[in-house]
Protein backbone atom coordinates (compact mmCIF):
# COMPACT_ATOMS: atom_id res chain seq x y z
CA UNK A 1 0.00 0.00 0.00
CA UNK A 2 1.33 3.43 -0.87
CA UNK A 3 2.53 5.68 1.93
CA UNK A 4 0.21 8.46 0.69
CA UNK A 5 -2.79 6.17 1.07
CA UNK A 6 -1.72 5.11 4.56
CA UNK A 7 -1.35 8.72 5.63
CA UNK A 8 -4.65 9.68 4.05
CA UNK A 9 -6.46 7.26 6.33
CA UNK A 10 -4.33 8.18 9.36
CA UNK A 11 -5.38 11.77 8.68
CA UNK A 12 -9.03 10.71 8.61
CA UNK A 13 -8.65 8.56 11.72
CA UNK A 14 -7.15 11.39 13.76
CA UNK A 15 -10.06 13.69 12.89
CA UNK A 16 -12.52 10.91 13.74
CA UNK A 17 -10.88 10.31 17.13
CA UNK A 18 -10.92 14.04 17.86
CA UNK A 19 -14.64 14.28 17.09
CA UNK A 20 -15.30 11.17 19.19
CA UNK A 21 -13.38 12.36 22.26
CA UNK A 22 -13.92 16.11 22.24
CA UNK A 23 -17.43 15.66 20.89
CA UNK A 24 -18.94 14.91 24.29
CA UNK A 25 -17.15 17.98 25.71
CA UNK A 26 -18.83 20.11 23.08
CA UNK A 27 -22.12 18.39 23.82
CA UNK A 28 -21.88 19.05 27.55
CA UNK A 29 -21.05 22.69 26.86
CA UNK A 30 -24.05 23.09 24.54
CA UNK A 31 -26.35 21.42 27.09
CA UNK A 32 -24.98 23.56 29.90
CA UNK A 33 -27.65 26.32 29.85
CA UNK A 34 -30.47 23.78 29.56
CA UNK A 35 -29.48 21.08 32.06
CA UNK A 36 -27.56 23.33 34.45
CA UNK A 37 -30.56 24.54 36.41
CA UNK A 38 -28.70 24.96 39.69
CA UNK A 39 -25.11 25.58 40.75
CA UNK A 40 -24.86 21.93 41.76
CA UNK A 41 -26.01 20.80 38.30
CA UNK A 42 -23.43 23.05 36.67
CA UNK A 43 -20.67 21.70 38.86
CA UNK A 44 -21.64 18.16 37.99
CA UNK A 45 -21.42 19.03 34.30
CA UNK A 46 -18.09 20.80 34.66
CA UNK A 47 -16.56 18.04 36.76
CA UNK A 48 -17.73 15.37 34.33
CA UNK A 49 -15.44 16.80 31.61
CA UNK A 50 -12.98 18.88 33.66
CA UNK A 51 -10.16 16.31 33.87
CA UNK A 52 -10.55 15.21 30.24
CA UNK A 53 -11.34 18.08 27.87
CA UNK A 54 -7.79 19.39 27.43
CA UNK A 55 -6.41 15.90 26.82
CA UNK A 56 -9.09 15.33 24.20
CA UNK A 57 -7.93 18.37 22.26
CA UNK A 58 -4.52 16.75 21.79
CA UNK A 59 -6.14 14.91 18.89
CA UNK A 60 -7.01 18.23 17.22
CA UNK A 61 -3.38 19.34 17.47
CA UNK A 62 -2.27 15.97 16.14
CA UNK A 63 -4.70 16.10 13.20
CA UNK A 64 -3.55 19.61 12.34
CA UNK A 65 0.10 18.59 12.70
CA UNK A 66 -0.36 15.60 10.44
CA UNK A 67 -2.03 17.79 7.82
CA UNK A 68 0.94 20.19 7.97
CA UNK A 69 3.66 17.52 7.89
CA UNK A 70 2.15 14.90 5.58
CA UNK A 71 0.17 17.15 3.24
CA UNK A 72 1.72 20.65 3.49
CA UNK A 73 0.03 21.97 0.35
CA UNK A 74 -3.37 20.95 1.71
CA UNK A 75 -2.54 22.67 5.00
CA UNK A 76 -1.61 25.89 3.18
CA UNK A 77 -4.68 25.95 0.96
CA UNK A 78 -7.04 24.82 3.74
CA UNK A 79 -5.94 27.49 6.18
CA UNK A 80 -6.16 30.21 3.56
CA UNK A 81 -9.48 29.04 2.08
CA UNK A 82 -11.19 28.32 5.39
CA UNK A 83 -9.32 31.04 7.29
CA UNK A 84 -12.39 32.86 8.66
CA UNK A 85 -14.11 29.67 9.80
CA UNK A 86 -10.95 28.23 11.34
CA UNK A 87 -10.14 31.46 13.19
CA UNK A 88 -13.67 31.53 14.62
CA UNK A 89 -13.17 27.93 15.76
CA UNK A 90 -9.81 28.85 17.32
CA UNK A 91 -11.21 31.83 19.22
CA UNK A 92 -14.18 29.75 20.39
CA UNK A 93 -11.86 26.99 21.66
CA UNK A 94 -9.79 29.59 23.50
CA UNK A 95 -12.75 31.13 25.32
CA UNK A 96 -14.08 27.65 26.11
CA UNK A 97 -10.79 26.67 27.74
CA UNK A 98 -10.63 29.95 29.66
CA UNK A 99 -14.22 29.41 30.83
CA UNK A 100 -13.33 26.11 32.49
CA UNK A 101 -10.46 27.73 34.38
CA UNK A 102 -11.88 31.18 35.21
CA UNK A 103 -15.46 30.41 36.18
CA UNK A 104 -14.69 29.55 39.80
CA UNK A 105 -12.02 32.20 40.40
CA UNK A 106 -14.42 34.87 41.72
CA UNK A 107 -17.37 34.27 44.04
CA UNK A 108 -19.84 36.31 42.01
CA UNK A 109 -23.03 35.28 40.23
CA UNK A 110 -22.42 37.81 37.43
CA UNK A 111 -18.86 36.56 36.96
CA UNK A 112 -20.03 32.96 36.69
CA UNK A 113 -22.83 33.92 34.28
CA UNK A 114 -20.31 35.52 31.89
CA UNK A 115 -18.20 32.37 31.79
CA UNK A 116 -21.26 30.13 31.60
CA UNK A 117 -22.24 32.01 28.43
CA UNK A 118 -18.78 31.78 26.89
CA UNK A 119 -18.68 28.06 27.68
CA UNK A 120 -21.86 27.56 25.65
CA UNK A 121 -20.66 29.74 22.77
CA UNK A 122 -17.21 28.13 22.84
CA UNK A 123 -18.82 24.71 22.49
CA UNK A 124 -21.54 25.48 19.96
CA UNK A 125 -19.44 27.45 17.45
CA UNK A 126 -16.75 24.76 16.91
CA UNK A 127 -19.35 22.00 16.72
CA UNK A 128 -21.28 23.89 14.04
CA UNK A 129 -18.29 25.14 12.04
CA UNK A 130 -16.42 21.84 12.02
CA UNK A 131 -19.51 20.30 10.47
CA UNK A 132 -19.82 23.17 7.98
CA UNK A 133 -16.14 22.88 7.02
CA UNK A 134 -16.15 19.14 6.48
CA UNK A 135 -19.45 19.17 4.59
CA UNK A 136 -17.98 21.77 2.24
CA UNK A 137 -14.90 19.62 1.76
CA UNK A 138 -17.19 16.68 0.95
CA UNK A 139 -18.96 18.61 -1.83
CA UNK A 140 -15.87 20.49 -3.00
CA UNK A 141 -14.35 23.89 -2.28
CA UNK A 142 -14.24 26.58 -5.01
CA UNK A 143 -10.45 26.79 -5.39
CA UNK A 144 -8.69 27.57 -8.65
CA UNK A 145 -5.51 26.15 -10.13
CA UNK A 146 -3.36 28.31 -7.84
CA UNK A 147 -5.19 27.05 -4.76
CA UNK A 148 -6.90 30.42 -4.23
CA UNK A 149 -10.37 30.31 -2.66
CA UNK A 150 -13.02 31.88 -4.86
CA UNK A 151 -15.46 32.99 -2.20
CA UNK A 152 -15.84 34.05 1.44
CA UNK A 153 -17.24 32.77 4.72
CA UNK A 154 -20.81 33.03 3.45
CA UNK A 155 -19.88 30.84 0.46
CA UNK A 156 -19.34 28.05 2.99
CA UNK A 157 -22.73 28.66 4.61
CA UNK A 158 -24.58 26.92 1.80
CA UNK A 159 -27.48 24.49 2.44
CA UNK A 160 -25.31 21.35 2.40
CA UNK A 161 -22.64 22.98 4.55
CA UNK A 162 -25.22 24.10 7.13
CA UNK A 163 -26.79 20.63 7.07
CA UNK A 164 -23.38 19.20 7.95
CA UNK A 165 -23.07 21.72 10.76
CA UNK A 166 -26.48 20.77 12.18
CA UNK A 167 -25.55 17.08 11.96
CA UNK A 168 -22.36 17.65 13.96
CA UNK A 169 -24.21 19.72 16.57
CA UNK A 170 -26.79 16.94 17.06
CA UNK A 171 -24.13 14.21 17.13
CA UNK A 172 -22.26 16.04 19.86
CA UNK A 173 -25.42 16.92 21.80
CA UNK A 174 -26.37 13.24 21.88
CA UNK A 175 -22.81 12.24 22.78
CA UNK A 176 -22.68 14.78 25.61
CA UNK A 177 -26.11 13.89 27.00
CA UNK A 178 -25.18 10.22 27.17
CA UNK A 179 -21.85 11.09 28.82
CA UNK A 180 -23.70 13.06 31.51
CA UNK A 181 -26.04 10.10 31.99
CA UNK A 182 -23.03 7.85 32.54
CA UNK A 183 -21.29 10.24 34.95
CA UNK A 184 -24.24 11.35 37.09
CA UNK A 185 -26.96 9.95 39.31
CA UNK A 186 -30.41 10.73 40.66
CA UNK A 187 -32.65 13.43 39.24
CA UNK A 188 -29.89 15.01 37.16
CA UNK A 189 -29.16 11.66 35.53
CA UNK A 190 -32.85 11.32 34.68
CA UNK A 191 -32.85 14.73 33.00
CA UNK A 192 -29.70 13.89 31.07
CA UNK A 193 -31.28 10.65 29.90
CA UNK A 194 -34.38 12.51 28.75
CA UNK A 195 -32.19 14.98 26.88
CA UNK A 196 -30.47 12.11 25.06
CA UNK A 197 -33.86 10.64 24.23
CA UNK A 198 -35.19 13.96 22.95
CA UNK A 199 -32.17 14.69 20.74
CA UNK A 200 -32.00 11.21 19.17
CA UNK A 201 -35.06 11.47 16.82
CA UNK A 202 -33.79 14.77 15.41
CA UNK A 203 -30.35 13.25 14.94
CA UNK A 204 -31.82 10.29 13.08
CA UNK A 205 -33.86 12.51 10.74
CA UNK A 206 -30.93 14.85 9.99
CA UNK A 207 -28.57 11.89 9.45
CA UNK A 208 -30.95 10.38 6.90
CA UNK A 209 -31.35 13.74 5.12
CA UNK A 210 -27.56 14.19 5.09
CA UNK A 211 -26.99 10.73 3.58
CA UNK A 212 -29.61 11.40 0.91
CA UNK A 213 -28.30 14.90 0.18
CA UNK A 214 -24.77 13.55 -0.17
CA UNK A 215 -26.00 11.37 -3.03
CA UNK A 216 -27.20 14.38 -5.01
CA UNK A 217 -24.81 17.12 -3.90
CA UNK A 218 -21.44 15.37 -3.59
CA UNK A 219 -19.37 12.72 -5.38
CA UNK A 220 -18.90 10.79 -2.13
CA UNK A 221 -20.84 7.76 -3.31
CA UNK A 222 -18.60 7.19 -6.34
CA UNK A 223 -16.14 5.10 -4.33
CA UNK A 224 -18.99 3.17 -2.73
CA UNK A 225 -20.53 2.36 -6.08
CA UNK A 226 -17.14 1.26 -7.44
CA UNK A 227 -16.60 -0.98 -4.41
CA UNK A 228 -20.03 -2.00 -3.01
CA UNK A 229 -18.44 -3.74 -0.02
CA UNK A 230 -17.77 -0.25 1.33
CA UNK A 231 -21.50 0.16 1.97
CA UNK A 232 -20.86 -1.98 5.05
CA UNK A 233 -19.31 1.10 6.63
CA UNK A 234 -22.58 3.00 6.23
CA UNK A 235 -24.59 0.04 7.55
CA UNK A 236 -22.38 -0.23 10.64
CA UNK A 237 -22.76 3.51 11.27
CA UNK A 238 -26.55 3.37 10.92
CA UNK A 239 -26.68 0.29 13.17
CA UNK A 240 -24.64 2.16 15.78
CA UNK A 241 -27.03 5.11 15.62
CA UNK A 242 -30.04 2.83 16.08
CA UNK A 243 -28.17 0.97 18.81
CA UNK A 244 -27.98 4.13 20.90
CA UNK A 245 -31.74 4.14 21.38
CA UNK A 246 -31.89 0.43 22.17
CA UNK A 247 -29.05 0.58 24.70
CA UNK A 248 -30.51 3.63 26.44
CA UNK A 249 -33.80 1.75 26.86
CA UNK A 250 -31.87 -1.16 28.40
CA UNK A 251 -30.13 1.32 30.73
CA UNK A 252 -26.77 0.22 29.35
CA UNK A 253 -25.56 3.79 29.43
CA UNK A 254 -21.83 3.28 28.92
CA UNK A 255 -22.49 0.89 26.03
CA UNK A 256 -24.79 3.55 24.56
CA UNK A 257 -21.93 6.05 24.81
CA UNK A 258 -19.65 3.60 23.00
CA UNK A 259 -22.32 3.20 20.33
CA UNK A 260 -22.50 6.99 20.02
CA UNK A 261 -18.70 7.06 19.69
CA UNK A 262 -18.85 4.52 16.88
CA UNK A 263 -21.56 6.58 15.18
CA UNK A 264 -19.33 9.67 15.18
CA UNK A 265 -16.32 7.73 13.90
CA UNK A 266 -18.49 6.10 11.24
CA UNK A 267 -19.99 9.41 10.15
CA UNK A 268 -16.50 10.85 9.74
CA UNK A 269 -15.24 7.86 7.78
CA UNK A 270 -18.30 7.96 5.54
CA UNK A 271 -16.83 11.16 4.18
CA UNK A 272 -13.19 10.09 4.34
CA UNK A 273 -13.84 6.93 2.30
CA UNK A 274 -15.95 8.84 -0.19
CA UNK A 275 -13.28 11.53 -0.60
CA UNK A 276 -10.33 9.25 -1.33
CA UNK A 277 -7.92 10.12 -2.86
CA UNK A 278 -9.07 13.75 -2.62
CA UNK A 279 -8.13 15.70 0.47
CA UNK A 280 -9.30 19.10 -0.71
CA UNK A 281 -11.41 18.70 -3.85
CA UNK A 282 -12.09 21.67 -6.09
CA UNK A 283 -15.68 22.33 -7.12
CA UNK A 284 -14.45 24.45 -10.04
CA UNK A 285 -12.42 21.81 -11.84
CA UNK A 286 -11.38 18.36 -10.58
CA UNK A 287 -7.89 18.93 -12.00
CA UNK A 288 -7.42 21.65 -9.35
CA UNK A 289 -8.14 19.22 -6.50
CA UNK A 290 -5.48 18.43 -3.91
CA UNK A 291 -5.13 14.70 -3.38
CA UNK A 292 -3.13 12.33 -1.23
CA UNK A 293 -0.84 11.85 -4.21
CA UNK A 294 -0.21 15.35 -5.56
CA UNK A 295 -0.08 17.25 -2.25
CA UNK A 296 1.95 14.96 0.01
CA UNK A 297 5.42 15.32 1.48
CA UNK A 298 8.32 13.27 0.17
CA UNK A 299 8.25 9.47 0.65
CA UNK A 300 11.17 9.73 3.10
CA UNK A 301 9.26 12.24 5.24
CA UNK A 302 6.15 10.06 5.23
CA UNK A 303 8.22 7.00 6.16
CA UNK A 304 9.93 8.73 9.10
CA UNK A 305 6.61 10.13 10.29
CA UNK A 306 5.01 6.69 10.12
CA UNK A 307 7.71 5.26 12.39
CA UNK A 308 7.17 8.11 14.87
CA UNK A 309 3.39 7.62 14.82
CA UNK A 310 3.65 3.87 15.36
CA UNK A 311 5.74 4.55 18.47
CA UNK A 312 3.96 7.48 20.07
CA UNK A 313 0.27 7.12 19.18
CA UNK A 314 -0.09 3.90 21.24
CA UNK A 315 1.46 5.79 24.18
CA UNK A 316 -1.07 8.60 23.82
CA UNK A 317 -3.92 6.09 23.57
CA UNK A 318 -2.67 4.23 26.66
CA UNK A 319 -2.48 7.51 28.57
CA UNK A 320 -6.02 8.47 27.61
CA UNK A 321 -7.39 5.03 28.48
CA UNK A 322 -5.74 5.37 31.90
CA UNK A 323 -7.17 8.87 32.34
CA UNK A 324 -10.70 7.80 31.42
CA UNK A 325 -10.42 4.83 33.78
CA UNK A 326 -9.22 7.10 36.58
CA UNK A 327 -12.23 9.42 36.20
CA UNK A 328 -14.87 6.83 35.33
CA UNK A 329 -16.85 7.10 38.56
CA UNK A 330 -20.07 9.04 39.06
CA UNK A 331 -19.60 12.72 39.84
CA UNK A 332 -20.86 13.60 43.33
CA UNK A 333 -20.68 16.65 45.59
CA UNK A 334 -17.47 15.29 47.11
CA UNK A 335 -15.78 15.91 43.75
CA UNK A 336 -16.50 19.64 43.75
CA UNK A 337 -13.29 21.57 44.11
CA UNK A 338 -14.75 25.07 44.27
Amino acid sequence: MELQTIWFFIWGLLWAVFFMTDGFDFGVGMLYPFLGRSEQDKRIMLNSVGPLWDGNEVWLITAGGVTFAAFPQVYAVMFSSLYSALMLILFALIIRGVSFEFRGKVDSAKWRKVWDTTLFVGSFVPALLFGVAFANIFQGIPINGQGIFQGNLFTLLNPYGLLGGILFVLLFLEHGAIWLTVRSEGEFQDRSLRAAGNVWPFLLVVAVIFLASSWFMTPLYDNYMSHPVLFLEILVTVASLLGIKLLLKKKAYFQAWLSSSLTIVGATFFGVIGLYPNLFPSSIDSTFSLTAHNASSSPLTLKIMLIVVLIFIPIVIAYQVWTYSLFKDTVTEEDFTY
